[in-house]
């Protein structure tokens, strides 16, 4: 699939890596968010249901992917700086969609906050403002295994769990993924853990409250870690928001099955191409 590449100064001169994959029947760009120790590599299998429809962009965060040999001399990022790369982005690709997935949706929510004029609209997958006990235990795994550093243990954790549902090919790609990254990755790593488990959720909903961009939630069914249940928390916040589920699938959504991926798909291209505003009403769709 071919795509431009270019590499973009941002907030505070940090350099990030970028791919434009162009779509000359279309003016409509949306920009893809992935989510922690993830590259845009992870965003292969949504390329193939978005690129028909619109210019796609995807990204790698600076401490990660193809941005990390550009920024060797690099502080700690934290979310509310994503969201401001994020920005940005949106503003030099004259993005109008965005999607996020997982914790990416962190600093795509703050920075829909801040009501950037361009976007359209939004999607937000694998992801909910509950902190629940099964997404406690991960946090706290996960902190002890990257303070110390245990590669086969982080790996290891992150296929047990929310990665539970992946097919082994998925699973063992992970693995090698996750399990060699350098130590500074994992410390970035560490300190979005920090981050998201000392996050003031009311403070958190009373941000989302700001946005007025017509938002889609969209959850795995068999998520236990972001589930359905508590994404629908944010439709007390933000009233242009509906929410999809997506049957007999996880954390990784279209990632684990060709059924999860055409009903991703079916959900995706109902909410970014129909016409009109949402208005006030929220929505709940059962796919699958």
């Amino acid at each position: 699939m071919y795509a431009e590449k270019a590499l973009i100064r941002v907030h505070r001169d940090l350099k990030v890596h970028t791919c434009f994959y162009p779509n000359p029947h279309t003016a409509a760009t949306i920009i893809l968010v992935n989510g922690s120790l993830a590259t845009s590599v992870s965003f292969n299998a949504s390329l193939k249901y978005l690129t028909p429809i619109f210019n796609v962009v995807t990204y790698d965060q600076p401490y990660q992917g193809q941005s990390r040999v550009h920024n060797r001399q690099l502080p700690l990022i934290g979310k509310e700086d994503e969201a401001l790369i994020l920005l940005e982005l949106i503003e030099h690709f004259r993005a109008d969609h965005l999607l996020a997935f997982s914790w990416g949706s962190v600093a795509a929510l703050l920075a829909l906050a801040q009501r950037p004029a361009r976007i359209n609209k939004a999607i937000i997958s694998s992801f909910s403002p509950v902190l629940n006990s099964p997404m406690l235990d991960y946090l706290s795994n996960a902190r002890a295994a990257l303070g110390a550093c245990d590669r086969q243990a982080i790996g290891n954790l992150i296929n047990d769990t929310i990665g539970e549902h992946l097919p082994p090919l998925f699973k063992r790609c992970n693995f090698r993924h996750v399990s060699t990254l350098e130590e500074f990755e994992y410390a970035q790593m560490l300190f979005h853990i920090r981050q998201v488990a000392s996050l003031d959720r009311d403070r958190f909903m009373g941000c989302v409250g700001n946005i007025d961009t017509p938002l889609l939630f969209i959850n795995g069914e068999l998520d236990r870690y972001t589930s359905p249940d508590d994404a629908l928390r944010f439709s007390r916040m933000a009233p242009q928001s509906e929410f999809a589920t997506i049957r007999h699938t996880g954390h990784f959504l279209e990632l684990e099955h060709k059924t999860a991926w055409q009903d991703v798909k079916q959900v995706v291209e109902r909410f970014v191409l129909r016409d009109g505003a949402m208005g006030n009403e929220q929505k709940m769709a059962m796919v699958g």
